[in-house]
């Protein structure tokens, strides 16, 4: 881009100055011309503007302005439009889409005007190409962007999974099998202190566990005990006017139970072969039913049996699938005008795991 040369002037106030004015558009009937000011403030000095439209005359004076079809830009408005120019004459020649534009000098990406995590969601997209992988790993990226690439990937990890979770309860899928394998491979659903599940199954010659979670925080283990999504969870007695387990559930919490005797028996110094997996004070969490059409009475009245059993505590998929998507919504930036409320789902209870 060729530069000619700038005069600059003094306007009479001593506070403005003026260069001479730069035509953008003319033809035989009009002219566009655009003005720039310089205007003196404590701050420094503002780079302001006019675009001034002319109507060509026959007539002594030449050129009459047009101020309807003219426009003053204050400094952030020079600004803001400079920088919208620069964008789009980037993106001119490529073809339709979305484009994430990042300011690259000496070889370094300035990232002091971007969020870290709208850049990784934009390069996630693109990271599956082979081409761009290899290079990658011959590249140095700052802490700050391997950070948020890390947290974008865990993150559509997770919403993939609650997805999946979601779907297999839609289908009316009833096998115990599926939702053993989505809680092995996804144990962070049943709260954050669980990020990590054991292979080991058998406590005993008798006693084989569907799942076994590591507590991060202090390492002990804990039983999860799965159901069957269309299995009963709670009955209603009319004559009292109350909600008790059903039998299936009473059926889970003796087997818990004995679990859980068993485990503290076999397991309080470590697990034979197993000396890692300690037993102190277990917990078993029982997972069965749905309670996605429950009314809050029946929500409550799950709340008030747990409350009164003693590490033990049932919960329906459809909580654990609510639990799973508010540890989502948690992880996933809120969009500006949603900050800082994220709204929960008050139509269940949290259970204390």
């Amino acid at each position: 881009m060729s530069v000619g040369p700038i005069g600059k002037k003094q306007a009479r106030s001593g506070n403005v100055s003026y260069s001479d004015p730069v035509t953008l558009h003319e033809t035989s009937k009009s002219r566009i011309d655009f003005v720039p000011f310089y205007i003196n403030k404590s701050s420094g000095v503002e780079l302001a503007g006019k675009i001034q439209t002319y109507r060509k005359e026959q007539s002594p004076f030449g050129l009459l302005p047009v101020e309807e079809k003219s426009l003053s830009l204050q400094g952030n408005a020079i600004l803001k439009l400079f920088d919208a120019l620069k964008s789009h004459i980037a993106v001119k020649d490529e073809n339709d889409g979305d484009f994430f534009l990042i300011k690259v000098n000496d070889g370094t990406a300035q990232l002091a005007e971007h969020d870290p995590q709208s850049v990784a969601n934009a390069l996630t997209s693109v990271l599956s190409q082979d081409e761009i992988i290899a290079h990658l790993q011959n590249t140095d990226i700052t802490d700050e962007l391997a950070n948020a690439l890390k947290g974008s990937i865990r993150l559509k990890d997770m919403k993939a999974a609650v997805n999946r979770l979601r779907n297999h309860l839609n289908n009316q899928e009833n096998d115990e099998k599926i939702y053993q394998k989505w809680c092995e491979e996804y144990p962070w659903a049943f709260g954050n202190a669980y990020v990590v599940n054991d292979d080991i199954r058998a406590i005993s010659p008798h006693d084989h566990l569907d799942l076994m979670l590591s507590n991060v925080i202090a390492g002990f283990r804990d039983v999860i005990e799965l159901k069957r999504p269309n299995m009963e969870v709670m009955n209603y007695d009319s004559s009292h006017r109350n909600f008790y387990f059903s039998s299936e559930v009473s059926k889970a919490i003796g087997q818990c139970h004995r679990y859980l005797d068993t485990f503290n028996e076999v397991a309080v110094k470590g697990l034979q072969d197993h000396p890692e997996v300690v037993a102190y004070h277990p917990r078993a969490i029982i997972v069965i039913g749905r309670s996605h059409n429950w009314s809050p009475e029946k929500h409550r009245a799950l709340h008030g049996l747990n409350s009164r059993l003693t590490n033990i505590s049932v919960m329906t998929y459809d909580h654990l699938l609510n639990q799973g998507e508010r540890l989502v919504n948690l992880l996933e930036p809120a969009p500006e005008d949603l900050k800082p409320a994220i709204n929960q789902d008050s139509s269940w209870n949290d259970f204390e795991f």
